[in-house]
């Protein structure tokens, strides 16, 4: 890990190199969804110092993060349900399931064997009327600025549009797919995608197999 991934991990380093683009990024989740009326129960996966918390303020929210600084961070500022967590570790009865599961700029971290199994398991998280919405860093095909930023990300496994397109839809019908981005001066200098999706009944079921004959837990 080098200086400014070490640097990263601590919670305000993080939010004062995310503040100016975090809104820009969250745009596509406004423009598609009603969040004031029209989610129940919210699962931040990968929720960092509870970057997003604050666009949920009227519904059930849980963030869930590996990063212990990020979490007691999001605790102590928003004063919500945050746990340090492996991902593949949280269960959820019927009850507990989650009708909007978001997931902003964790996946391109992950590569792409545990991506899967992170998606598989999101998929039986999810209310049978619930959707999952994904923010993702696009590595653009052809040579540009985007694409040199694409590289420089501190994630390792920004991927092409179509191959983001083919990992969501294992597990998830679409409703959105929607490429973006970050632009600078007319300039796009981070290209993303936002995905919103229902669960693939058939992918639930699969999922569920696997888990029971899999103990091993990812780390994310």
């Amino acid at each position: 890990m080098n200086l400014a991934d070490r640097l990263l991990e601590w919670s305000l380093v993080y939010r004062l190199w995310m503040a100016p683009f975090a809104e820009s990024k969250f745009a596509p989740v406004l423009a598609h969804n009603d969040l004031e009326n029209g989610v129940r129960r919210v699962l931040d996966v990968g929720c960092g110092p509870g970057t997003n918390a604050r666009h949920f303020s009227g519904t059930s929210y849980l963030g869930l993060d590996i990063n212990e600084r990020y979490i007691e961070d999001a605790r102590r500022r928003y004063g919500r349900e945050f746990r340090a967590v492996d991902v593949t570790r949280y269960e959820a009865d019927a009850s507990e399931r989650a009708d909007f599961i978001l997931v902003n700029s964790f996946l391109h971290h992950v590569d792409t064997p545990d991506v899967r199994r992170i998606l598989a398991h999101l998929s039986t998280l999810l209310t049978d009327d619930g959707h999952v919405h994904i923010i993702e860093l696009v590595l653009p095909d052809r040579p540009s600025v985007a694409r040199r930023m694409a590289r420089w990300d501190r994630g390792d496994y920004p991927r092409p549009l179509a191959e983001w397109q083919d990992l969501f839809e294992e597990n998830f019908e679409p409703v959105v797919f929607e490429q973006y981005g970050i632009d600078v001066l007319g300039t796009t200098i981070t290209p993303l995608v936002y995905f919103k999706g229902r669960a693939r009944r058939d992918a639930v079921g699969t999922a569920q197999a696997v888990a029971e004959a899999t103990p091993d837990v990812i780390r994310t």
